[in-house]
């Protein structure tokens, strides 16, 4: 029998999916979707989705499987996608944040049939704390590389409104098929989801399409190294933060990333000493610390990254360089083109400091004024 849960005080203002994260840790984020798509859990009567708030005094509805089931998820394979606890991937830890390299392979959030993954690993990283730790942002399955968590939730606010606001910089790097013609530049390809991939159609897959339900997305790159014209070595900064950005914009430029059997097909296929697993990677990320300053934290490459990159002579342990673009200012983005007036000497000024140059200007030697013609006086304004 369905039980009735009434939201407290405490509980007033959070995330409904944060709420079961308090009440109900066992529930993975891949059940607790399917009960709310399904309709099994409501608010007040209601369907509710995950990301809706709660307010003190309503009444959430709760199936029995959350209430008095095994909430706990059988594996379907015992094949392991890490090695080691989750303690042994810290790369840095504080009062208020922890920095883990994921491992390739290992899912950030929990989903259909996946019975490990970050999120359900987070107990193991509480330390001397007595509340969870919490994710601020994903990375995709297969994709390595630096994850923030925070310790607190001042800190978890913090951070998130950082990612929204862009004051943080990500770098990725990626092993292509292929080199972009361009060694350095930026992708602007607005991106769509679309469903109806895979073998039982199931399956969804970003596209690039202009539309009213597409999303702006922009991507800077740099080629840093090359391998004849079979391979490249990429560096790419996400400006924008959607789904799958850089591999469908990487695919978009006509060099997918090697193992990206989604968006390049089986021409991206790993053979010999190249692995036949996605190589894309967070290197580095540079965000504004909860408790001040600049939290500047480096993954190393995965072992199937580092031996492809060894073998193709590129450097894996060199530094990420931090690049940005500067780009002349668009009439479309409201700025208007200036206008440039002769200076005293010559040259062309701004008119705004044309008064300085003026000012500077040799003066004319003095000499006997010359007169042309009889001037008229000039008459009075009435």
């Amino acid at each position: 029998m369905d039980r009735q849960h009434r939201i407290s005080r405490d509980d007033n203002g959070i995330r409904l999916d944060r709420w079961f994260k308090r009440h109900f840790p066992a529930l993975t984020h891949g059940r607790l979707e399917k009960l709310l798509r399904t309709g099994q859990i409501r608010l007040d009567g209601s369907r509710v989705k995950g990301s809706d708030r709660l307010s003190e005094g309503q009444m959430l509805r709760l199936p029995p499987l959350v209430t008095e089931g095994d909430l706990t998820e059988k594996p379907r394979s015992p094949e392991a996608v890490m090695k080691g606890s989750l303690e042994d991937y810290v790369l840095h830890m504080d009062s208020s944040v922890i920095v883990i390299n994921k491992p390739s392979g290992l899912a950030t959030q929990g989903g259909s049939g996946l019975t490990k993954h970050v999120d359900g690993m987070l107990d193991s990283l509480m330390f001397e704390k007595k509340q969870r730790p919490r994710l601020v942002h994903r990375l995709d399955r297969d994709t390595s590389g630096v994850l923030v968590i925070a310790r607190t939730v001042p800190a978890a606010a913090a951070l998130a409104k950082s990612l929204a606001d862009r004051d943080a910089s990500k770098i990725y790097w990626a092993l292509t098929k292929g080199v972009p013609e361009k060694k350095k530049g930026t992708v602007k390809a607005a991106l769509v989801k679309e469903g109806g991939f895979g073998p039982h159609g199931k399956d969804e897959k970003m596209t690039v399409r202009d539309g009213e339900d597409s999303k702006h997305a922009m991507t800077d790159y740099m080629v840093m190294g090359e391998a004849g014209e079979e391979f490249a070595f990429v560096a790419a900064k996400p400006v924008t933060g959607r789904t799958h950005q850089i591999r469908v914009h990487m695919a978009f430029l006509g060099t997918p990333i090697v193992g990206d059997f989604k968006y390049g097909g089986a021409e991206v296929k790993g053979t010999g000493a190249i692995a036949d697993r996605l190589h894309l990677h967070a290197r580095s990320i540079d965000i504004a610390h909860p408790d001040g300053g600049r939290l500047q934290v480096t993954a190393p490459l995965p072992p199937h990254m580092r031996a492809s990159f060894e073998t193709l002579g590129f450097d894996p342990d060199q530094e990420p360089k931090a690049f940005s673009f500067k780009k002349a200012p668009r009439k479309e983005d409201g700025e208007k083109k200036k206008k440039f007036f002769p200076r005293p000497d010559g040259k062309k000024g701004d008119p705004k400091v044309f008064g300085k140059f003026k000012k500077d200007a040799p003066k004319k030697a003095p000499g006997k004024k010359k007169t042309v013609g009889a001037q008229k006086p000039r008459s009075k304004k009435r």
